[in-house]
């Protein structure tokens, strides 16, 4: 018998406030036609100036204790996978922990940008799998719209705000792909190509925030190339093939990376999660948010393959492969 990480509830939060393309080509040169053409994306939620990232990934957070039938009590370990944090320090993760009641516990912040869910899964896995924990709730929330340079049309129109997150228990299995729970997890990352996507700020280089700056072509270049690859790493891994996998769940980046990795990969498109046409890209919580999505309007059944996969700033880059 082997220890699952089995998901047992999911939740999602997005802020109330919507801004449509018409709304931002009032802001920049841009347009609704030039926007949807390019990145697919219609709309984004942006969080009101009183909300932090720990309050998109509180509510979240409780709405997938909730759905799995538990209160933050019975949780052991609070993880926050996020590129925007509410402060430098303490984690996020320790607000989240304070607000819904288990002190003592294991706090801390992944910082992986737009990978950061799925390299969360993996560090929650591998810490249920050794008994260090056996209910965890992993969150992935972002206030991107801080750190956006509204001015710059190449990257304002590509991203949104939002949380979501999973609560994870350790599960007796058979040791086989039968099994519910994470499968496999799969991690990488290049820092040779930190200058085609980062933040040009920092506390100890400008001691600024700083904003997105992006080379998209490239960006979109090694994308479908890293993600096409890390899928196909785990389905090696798992010794399936892409027509066993039930969704495919990516990072929300923009249609026209989502539509060429579908492509190269040969999944049929009725099985990929779409999101970024409501929420656009909203960095480590594009996964569960799209998951939670999948979930809730029962596309996605207890039982089925699901594949989880995504790139970020640096670069990262990840796969998961799920029972649900």
């Amino acid at each position: 018998m082997t220890i699952r990480s089995v998901i047992r509830g999911v939740g999602s939060y997005l802020p109330a406030n919507v801004v449509t393309n018409d709304e931002l080509a009032k802001r920049v040169d841009t347009s609704d036609e030039w926007i949807r053409d390019r990145t697919g994306i219609r709309r984004r939620h942006i969080a009101a100036d009183d909300e932090a990232t720990s309050d998109l990934a509180i509510n979240a957070g409780l709405q997938a204790l909730k759905r799995a039938g538990i209160s933050g009590a019975d949780v052991d370990m609070f993880v926050v996978a996020t590129t925007t944090p509410d402060h430098t320090l303490p984690a996020t993760a320790a607000k989240v922990q304070a607000a819904l009641g288990r002190p003592g516990v294991p706090s801390f912040d992944i910082q992986a940008v737009c990978s950061g869910f799925v390299y969360g899964l993996a560090v929650v896995d591998n810490a249920i799998r050794c008994g260090q924990a056996k209910t965890v709730l992993l969150m992935g929330a972002e206030t991107i719209s801080c750190i956006v340079d509204w001015e710059d049309r190449t990257t304002s129109v590509l991203f949104g705000d939002g949380a979501g997150a999973v609560v994870l228990s350790a599960e007796q299995g058979i040791g086989t792909i039968a099994d519910r729970g994470i499968l496999s997890t799969h991690l990488h990352s290049d820092g040779r190509q930190h200058d085609l996507l980062y933040v040009d700020g920092g506390a100890s280089t400008t001691q600024t925030t700083g904003y997105i700056r992006m080379e998209g072509r490239e960006v979109f270049r090694h994308a479908v190339v890293n993600l096409a690859d890390t899928v196909r790493e785990s389905l090696a891994a798992n010794d399936i093939t892409i027509a066993d996998v039930d969704w495919l769940v990516p990072h929300q980046a923009n249609k026209r990376i989502l539509d060429a990795t579908v492509k190269k990969l040969g999944i049929q498109p009725g099985k990929v999660i779409v999101t970024v046409e409501d929420h656009a890209n909203t960095s480590a919580a594009s996964i569960p948010l799209a998951l939670a999505t999948g979930v809730d309007d029962g596309r996605i059944q207890e039982g089925q393959l699901v594949l989880m996969e995504a790139m970020g700033g640096g670069f990262t880059w990840g796969s998961a492969l799920v029972r649900m």
